[in-house]
């Protein structure tokens, strides 16, 4: 009978322990709620028809026809960024704040784990004002990732191997070119720096995401070489060429900090954009 009694107890316990985690209150209830409330209502209008527009003489087709040849778009760069705060879950708090109306699509912490904070499909705000190539909405064709660091520290090695698992799923599920892995300070050059000279762009470009320069010994540098148009060929806007030759150091030279280009730095310079042609 006492075994009887203690087992009903103990399962009691369980019960009321499991209830307990059960009802826990998920600190992110109230932003998750607008989350869903604002993917409903994109949803929405994806599902609206589209409405025929009257052409010449106000003149309307008798009937609307729906292509059945179409499917969702998909991004096709990503972005990595610092998040330049002093823990994860102030930036989980920042990015469920919409006065801040800042965003990314996911959130690694220095421990590793990962945060998918919005469908890879919808529109993060990350980029700002930036600049890639030909592309200026950097937004609507990107996804956002932000590691927790403050910019001044080197990356922990659990989050950069976190970041290789998610940019290898990112690369496989969306088909993203290697070329279209950069920072947010290459593609903002003078108004952002992250993720700073610490981050391992050469161990990234190694694993397929980036480009790297290969050994640069023999390498000769034509004359004349204009070091302007082989960062813009890279993909550097070039508005203010100090920010993005600086830009360009952070990511390839970041053991240079000086003002200019040494003659091992020109030759870096016309490696990387021939891999970028």
């Amino acid at each position: 009978m006492k075994a009887i009694q203690h087992l009903v107890k103990s399962a009691g316990l369980l019960a009321l322990i499991c209830l307990c985690s059960y009802c826990a209150r998920n600190p992110y209830a109230s932003s998750n709620k607008v989350y869903r409330q604002q993917a409903k209502a994109y949803a929405k209008t994806l599902q609206q028809q589209p409405g025929n527009i009257a052409g010449t003489g106000g003149v309307l087709p008798p009937w609307w026809v729906g292509t059945v040849n179409f499917n969702m778009r998909k991004p096709n760069m990503v972005i990595i960024h610092h998040t330049a705060q002093d823990s994860c879950a102030q930036t989980l708090k920042t990015f469920t704040m919409q006065p801040t109306q800042v965003s990314a699509h996911y959130v690694i912490c220095r421990d590793g784990m990962i945060h998918h904070m919005l469908n890879d499909y919808l529109r993060a705000w990350h980029g700002g004002v930036a600049k890639w190539g030909g592309v200026t909405d950097i937004n609507s064709s990107s996804i956002g990732i932000e590691l927790d660091n403050n910019g001044l520290e080197p990356f922990a090695p659990a989050q950069i191997n976190s970041l290789l698992i998610l940019l290898d799923t990112l690369k496989l599920r969306y088909n993203i070119p290697a070329a279209n892995f950069v920072g947010h300070g290459d593609i903002a050059p003078g108004r952002k720096v992250d993720p700073s000279a610490w981050f391992p762009w050469q161990q990234l470009a190694g694993k397929g995401f980036g480009l790297w320069y290969t050994d640069t010994t023999n390498t000769v540098v034509p004359s004349p070489f204009n070091q302007l148009q082989a960062l813009r060929i890279i993909g550097y806007d070039i508005k203010d060429s100090t920010a993005a030759l600086k830009a360009f150091k952070r990511h390839f030279m970041p053991q240079d900090s000086l003002p200019g280009m040494t003659e091992s730095g020109r030759k870096i310079l016309f490696n990387v954009m021939q891999r970028y042609q």
